[in-house]
């Protein structure tokens, strides 16, 4: 039984193996928990992969429950559930996280794949650390964070950017709207250097950036949103951000096709790849001649 690598992913397979297990047997959630002493929501929270039975005794309760009898499935079922307990690089971070990030954090390391568009701003993993922190600076005072809050999140968010800097890459293609580069973050040498960033990852092999102008008549989705290819057996899951910076995150085959048609349509929509860098010197000469007295 071919398994994710990372404690989040483990924690979702592991729930979706156990969900089938109860649904092909036609039980209900609130039974089997009370059968076996869980509360429903705890079973509930296992099944989504939102938390791990701290005791493997609990998960060979349960695989007996299920009538799980070969040694070989449950015994490749505790060794996800044991690696599953491991704490992610990311967890000291988690305090600073908003409702649904830290699964996602767990989940983007474990993606093959990341699959992004961004109307507003320049993508996380795209971002400079002096951008990331010029932002979070600037919405200081509106969302009434600490100091600790700017500091974990630009340290976080650089820690994330290894997926596509260092070792085991995954490929990465971004769409941004113009705005999210003419949007002027911090201050001209902040900008610089981002739009120097850009174009350097552009450069690399495994990341794709494109650009949909604003004077584009194609499709355009207001909310910005991202599709990781988690491969087999989780397949594709879709994240999706919320107003009061929430994140949700599901795998619903209707939504990841919703969302895939699209990237696909703003793909379309957009300049080729090879535009990119051209278009973003064009961006940085216009926003030179407004900061030029």
């Amino acid at each position: 039984m071919a398994a994710p690598k990372g404690p989040t992913s483990r924690r979702v397979h592991l729930g979706k193996v156990l969900t089938k297990m109860r649904e092909d047997l036609g039980m209900r959630r609130d039974d089997v928990a009370s059968a076996l002493g869980f509360s429903a929501e705890k079973l509930w929270r296992v099944e989504r992969g939102k938390t791990s039975l701290p005791n493997p005794k609990d998960l060979k309760s349960l695989l007996a429950h299920y009538g799980q009898e070969d040694d070989e499935v449950v015994e490749s079922l505790l060794v996800i559930h044991r690696e599953s307990l491991q704490e992610g690089w990311w967890i000291p971070y988690s305090a600073h996280l908003p409702r649904g990030m830290r699964e996602y954090v767990g989940m983007e390391n474990d993606a093959l794949s990341i699959a992004a568009w961004q109307p507003s701003l320049v993508f996380g993993l795209l971002q400079t650390e002096a951008y990331v922190r010029e932002l979070l600076l600037s919405a200081k005072a509106v969302d009434e964070t600490t100091t600790e809050f700017i500091d974990a999140n630009v340290e976080l968010r650089m820690s994330r950017k290894a997926l596509i800097t260092k070792e085991e890459t995954r490929d990465l293609w971004v769409i941004m709207g113009e705005d999210a580069v003419r949007s002027t973050i911090g201050s001209r040498d902040v900008m610089t250097e981002q739009y120097a960033e850009i174009k350097r990852l552009a450069s690399l092999d495994h990341v794709t950036v494109q650009i949909l102008p604003a004077a584009s008549t194609g499709y355009r989705a207001s909310q910005n949103f991202a599709l990781l290819d988690m491969g087999e057996p989780l397949g594709k899951i879709v994240q999706a951000d919320q107003p009061g910076g929430q994140a949700s995150i599901t795998d619903k085959k209707p939504d990841v096709g919703k969302y895939s048609r699209r990237f696909e349509a703003l793909r379309a929509a957009a300049l080729a790849p090879h535009e990119t860098p051209s278009f973003i010197d064009e961006v940085q000469r216009d926003l030179e001649r407004k900061w030029t007295p």
